[in-house]
C-alpha cells in the first residue's frame, strides 16, 4: 500500500526522530531537535494567532538571516497564512514598493531596528517586533504591547499559501509568486529523491532565507529527509570551510558566486578535500561556468551537480544526477519530480537537440501570480508554465540553457546567447566573473558587449582576441568592460538590463 505523502509545511517538524538534531545553530554552539523546533514554531504561530494573524492574510518578515527567520517563516505559514520574507539590505524606497505591493497584516521586525524598512512602513501596515531568546518563549510586541499568551490555531492546509515571493525583476517589474504548501512539499520531495538525502545527512545553508533557493533546497529538504541543517546566522566562505568538519557536513547548495568566494577562500587549505564528510555540492540561481565547476570539483574532491530552479516552480525544476548517472559540464541536467519541454514560438514541442522556450509543468509550479491576470495569461500555455528562458533538450533528455529569451542579443539577424559568450570570456584564467549584453547598434540593431571583473590585469584586446578563437566572429564583443565587480542580485544573478548604465562609458 503507497502511504499518503505529506502535504504541509508541519510534516517537516516530525520528519525526524523527536530527538535527533534538526537545527544546528554555530554562532550560539547550541542544537535544537526535532521536538524543540516543532515546540518554537507551534508556540510563535499561537501568537501570531493572537495577534490576529488569520487563514489567508500575508505577513511580511524583514529579519535577520538564521533561525529566527526561519521560525517565523514556519510559524507564519503553519496558521494558513502566507509569509513574505523580504531582504533586510533593501533600501527604504525598496521596502516602501514591495509593503505596498504586498499590503500585509503584519510586519514583522527585530527590537529597535531596520530604521528603512519602518520609514517605508504605509501607515495602514501594524509592525511587530519579535524577540526570541534561547530557552524563552518568544516574545512579540505589537502596537507597543506584549501578545499576552499564545492561542490555539487551526492547522494549515495544502492549498494554503505557505510562501509569497516576488520574481527577481531582472527582465520586468517583480510580480508575486504564491506558492501553497503542496506546492513546496512537491519540489522538497523531489529533491530529496533527486540527491538521495536521508537522515545522516546535514546540510550546510549558505544562501539567504528570503529566496527560494536557501528555503527549499537548504532546509526544506534538508529537514524532510529528516536530516540536520546547519544554519548560521551570518554567511561567509570562511565559516563554512571551518563547519564543514565540526559539523560533519554531507552536502551544500549555492549560487556561483558564492561558489566562488569558497573557493578562492579554499586555496590556502592543502587538505581540504580528504577531511570533509562532503558527498556532493549544489549548484544553482545562475549559471555555473564549466571551468568554476571543474576546479570546485579538483578542490573539494565531491561532485559538483548543476541543478535549475525558479520562483514559480518552488525552486528545483531539474538536476544534473550523482554518480554513477552522469554530469555535463554547461547542462542542468534532467527533470526532477517536474515535466520539463522545449516549444516553438507557438507553444508546440520541438524534436530533441533543437532550442525553443522551456516550458514546465507539475505540483511544485504555483497557481499563478497574485493579482496579475495578464501576467497569468502570458505566462500559461494550455497548462505549461512558460519559464522565459532559451534552450534545448539532448538525446538524453539533459537540459541545456541558452539564456532569458527577452536577453537573447539579436545582431544582424542572428540570435546570440549572452551565455555562450560569458562562458567562453570565464574560461580565460585571469576572468573571475563576467556579464554579456546587447548594446544598441545603427548598422545590425545590436552589438554584443561584455564587463568582466579580473584576478589579474589583462587588457580587453586580449580577451576579445581569446573569444575570436573560439567564437563566431559575429559574437565577439565588440566593447569589453573591466571593472572590479560585476552588479548581482544578493542571490548571484546577473541584472542585464541594469548593467549597462551601471558600467562606465568606453572600455579598458
Amino acid at each position: 500500500m503507497t502511504l499518503p505523502q505529506p502535504e504541509t509545511l508541519a510534516a517537516l517538524l516530525t520528519a525526524g526522530r523527536p530527538h535527533d538534531p534538526a537545527l544546528l545553530l554555530p554562532d550560539g554552539e547550541s542544537t535544537l531537535d526535532f521536538a524543540q523546533l516543532a515546540e518554537a514554531v507551534g508556540q510563535l504561530a499561537g501568537i501570531l494567532r493572537a495577534a490576529g494573524v488569520e487563514r489567508g492574510d500575508r505577513v511580511a518578515l524583514v529579519l535577520p538571516d538564521g533561525p529566527t527567520l526561519f521560525g517565523a517563516v514556519l510559524a507564519v505559514a503553519a496558521v494558513g497564512a502566507a509569509a513574505a520574507p523580504l531582504n533586510p539590505a533593501y533600501t527604504k524606497d525598496e521596502y516602501a514598493f514591495y509593503l505596498d505591493d504586498l499590503d500585509p497584516r503584519l510586519l514583522v521586525l527585530p527590537p529597535d531596528e531596520l530604521p528603512a524598512a519602518r520609514a517605508a512602513m504605509p501607515e495602514r501596515i501594524r509592525v511587530g517586533e519579535l524577540l526570541v531568546e534561547a530557552g524563552r518563549p518568544p516574545i512579540l510586541r505589537v502596537g507597543g504591547k506584549d501578545v499576552p499568551k499564545a492561542v490555539s490555531f487551526e492547522p494549515a492546509n495544502p492549498d494554503d499559501t505557505a510562501l509569497l515571493l516576488h520574481t527577481s525583476g531582472t527582465t520586468s517589474r517583480p510580480k508575486q509568486v504564491p506558492l501553497l504548501h503542496r506546492n513546496l512539499m512537491a519540489s522538497a520531495r523531489a529533491i530529496v529523491a533527486h540527491y538521495r538525502l536521508e537522515a545522516s545527512d546535514v546540510s550546510y545553508c549558505a544562501m539567504p532565507l528570503f529566496h527560494v533557493h536557501g528555503l527549499v533546497a537548504s532546509t526544506f529538504a534538508a529537514l524532510l529527509a529528516g536530516g540536520a541543517v546547519v544554519l548560521p546566522q551570518r554567511f561567509s566562505p570562511r565559516r563554512l570551510l571551518e563547519h564543514l568538519q565540526p559539523h560533519a557536513v554531507t552536502w551544500f547548495s549555492a549560487a556561483p558566486t558564492i561558489h566562488q568566494m569558497i573557493l578562492e577562500r579554499a586555496d590556502g587549505k592543502s587538505d581540504l578535500g580528504s577531511t570533509t564528510n562532503l558527498r556532493f555540492i549544489r549548484s544553482c540561481s545562475s549559471a555555473l561556468s564549466p571551468a568554476l565547476m571543474e576546479r570546485l570539483e579538483q578542490r573539494l574532491a565531491v561532485p559538483v551537480l548543476e541543478a535549475y530552479g525558479m520562483t514559480e516552480a518552488s525552486h528545483q525544476i531539474s538536476s544534473n544526477p550523482l554518480p554513477p548517472g552522469r554530469r555535463f559540464p554547461g547542462s542542468v541536467g534532467v527533470a526532477t519530480g517536474t515535466e520539463v519541454r522545449v516549444v516553438d514560438s507557438e507553444g508546440r514541442e520541438v524534436p530533441l537537440g533543437s532550442t525553443g522556450e522551456v516550458v514546465i509543468r507539475g505540483r511544485g509550479v504555483t497557481p499563478g501570480y497574485l493579482n496579475n491576470p495578464d501576467g497569468n495569461a502570458e505566462a500559461f500555455l494550455d497548462g505549461w508554465f512558460r519559464t522565459g528562458d532559451r534552450g534545448l533538450l539532448d538525446g538524453e533528455r539533459y537540459l541545456r540553457l541558452e539564456g532569458r529569451l527577452k536577453e537573447m542579443i539579436i545582431r544582424g539577424g542572428e540570435n546570440i546567447s549572452p551565455y555562450e559568450v560569458e562562458e567562453i570570456l570565464l574560461g580565460h584564467p585571469a576572468v573571475v566573473d563576467a556579464v554579456c549584453f546587447g548594446v544598441p547598434d545603427e548598422k545590425y540593431g545590436e552589438e554584443v558587449a561584455a564587463a568582466v571583473a579580473l584576478t589579474y590585469p589583462a587588457a580587453a584586446r586580449e580577451l576579445a582576441d581569446f573569444c575570436r578563437e573560439r567564437l563566431a566572429a559575429f559574437k565577439v564583443p565588440t566593447v569589453i568592460h573591466i571593472v572590479e565587480k560585476i552588479p548581482r542580485t544578493p542571490t548571484g544573478k546577473l541584472q542585464r538590463r541594469r548593467v549597462a548604465e551601471l558600467l562606465p562609458t568606453g572600455s579598458s
